[in-house]
């Protein structure tokens, strides 16, 4: 029996610096800054990951990139996480965005839908020896 045959690795080339875009942006906390502007009185809008945002018009000339997207968006209700994967921002910058549309009434900010209803425990439990007979 022969011995398995090695083949000798060559170290390659190192790979070229990553050019610059979009996920170097994402990096830099003044970006964030210039998209998301000052939070001059420190109050934002109690805003979870899964409360609804709905337009309520459309984006006005004077909205900046970012709300005029965030508006086109949320022609159907959204939550708040979806908005911040759908704009590649972070949860806080769109929270700030968000607040900024809600004191202009160009937002309307809904709590997620909970079924009140309890499943009727009889029901489930006919079910369940429903399917352990088969």
């Amino acid at each position: 029996m022969t011995p398995p045959r090695r083949q000798r690795r060559y170290p390659q080339q190192e790979p070229p610096p990553p050019a610059p875009g979009r996920r170097s942006e994402e990096k830099n906390p003044e970006r964030l800054y210039v998209v998301a502007g000052a939070d001059e009185d420190g109050s934002r809008a109690a805003l979870d990951l899964v409360t609804l945002i709905v337009a309520r018009a459309e984006p006005p000339p004077s909205a900046t990139p970012e709300q005029a997207a965030l508006l086109r968006l949320c022609t159907a209700p959204l939550s708040v996480a979806e908005l911040s994967a759908y704009l590649n921002l972070p949860f806080s910058a769109v929270t700030v965005l968000i607040t900024e549309l809600l004191t202009a009434e160009l937002v309307q900010a809904r709590a997620p839908i909970v079924r009140q209803a309890v499943p009727d425990r009889s029901l489930l439990e006919a079910v369940m020896h429903g399917l352990q007979r088969l």
